[in-house]
């Protein structure tokens, strides 16, 4: 069966296999995660630390860049304060672990609550998506109820257990999509 039709667009089916590597290696980096959670923990911060600073050089060159614009002094202050929480999180690791577990938990929070919502949306593996999204709400409340005192390994367990949820999650939709099922389906809007 071709994956693209007569108008060459993609059809049902298309890109099956890049929904499944990206399941395989998201399931990879949680197990990696799960087995080394303080060394994931540590790898998140110093890469949430280098965003910060990289976005906050960007957000006070324009600042001080942006001739008339009405927010420049927020820009400054705002890439001041970026620049400052990366320097720390880059440096620090350890004490920007507690301040990305926060962070995580927070993530965890929206990210399970937005997938109970697309879940009772799916027409095909609902049941899935439900379970990832409470899985995630749950280490949400898990997390926030152990701050500080595992903040130095549980973001990285979090994260790998999320991690292997959502690759398993994928490459079932991966295998759906290849049988000739949409990726992802939801119900038709225009049927009552």
């Amino acid at each position: 069966m071709s994956d693209v039709g007569r108008a060459g667009t993609p059809t049902t089916g298309a890109g099956w296999g890049w929904i499944i590597a990206y399941g395989v290696l998201s399931a990879l980096l949680g197990l990696a995660a799960l087995l080394l959670p303080f060394p994931a923990t540590i790898a998140a911060t110093f890469v949430i630390g280098i965003a910060f600073t990289v976005s906050g050089v960007f957000s006070l060159i324009a600042g001080l860049r942006g001739a008339g614009a009405e927010s420049r002094g927020y820009s400054v202050l705002l890439g001041v304060l970026s620049i400052a929480a990366g320097v720390i999180m880059v440096a620090r690791p350890l004490t920007g672990a507690i301040s990305l577990t926060i962070v995580v938990a927070a993530w965890l929070l929206l990210r399970g609550a937005l997938e109970i919502v697309l879940g009772l949306r799916m027409r095909r593996r609902r049941w899935l998506m439900l379970l990832l999204g409470a899985v995630n709400i749950l280490l949400a409340l898990l997390i926030i109820s152990t701050v500080p005192f595992s903040a130095l390994t549980l973001p990285g367990f979090v994260l790998g257990v999320s991690f292997m949820f959502s690759g398993v999650a994928a490459v079932m939709a991966g295998l759906d999509h290849r049988a000739g099922a949409a990726a992802f389906t939801f119900p038709d809007a225009r049927r009552p």
